[in-house]
């Protein structure tokens, strides 16, 4: 049974987060990626406590694509120091059908 990671991004603007995740489904890194507007973070940067409008991004994979995913996120973010976490997914926990499709949606890991 394959793997599955889901992956948390955060992004400055849906806009910038729409473009990247356009990019990311062309090259087949991932199966979907949902978006959600008007986050609010609050955090530690060099020092100081700052506080930013985001964009969350979520995107779908296999567990063999997940390097590369981050790899290109880092890649296309334009943030000094991108926020990306990756999960793996419990397949126990998950509709199969769903994995299924990550899986067919997904190129092959090089």
């Amino acid at each position: 049974m394959m793997s599955h990671s889901w992956t948390y991004t955060t992004w400055p603007d849906p806009d910038s987060a729409e473009a990247a995740a356009g990019r990311l489904l062309e090259e087949e890194l991932c199966a979907c990626a949902n978006i959600f507007r008007g986050m609010i973070s609050v955090y530690r940067w060099k020092g100081r406590v700052e506080t930013a409008q985001e964009a969350v991004m979520v995107l779908k994979t296999r567990g063999e694509l997940a390097a590369q995913l981050c790899d290109r996120i880092v890649e296309l973010h334009p943030y000094e120091e991108p926020c990306v976490l990756s999960l793996p997914i419990n397949r126990f926990g998950s509709a199969q059908g769903f994995l299924d499709w990550i899986e067919e949606s997904t190129r092959r890991p090089a």
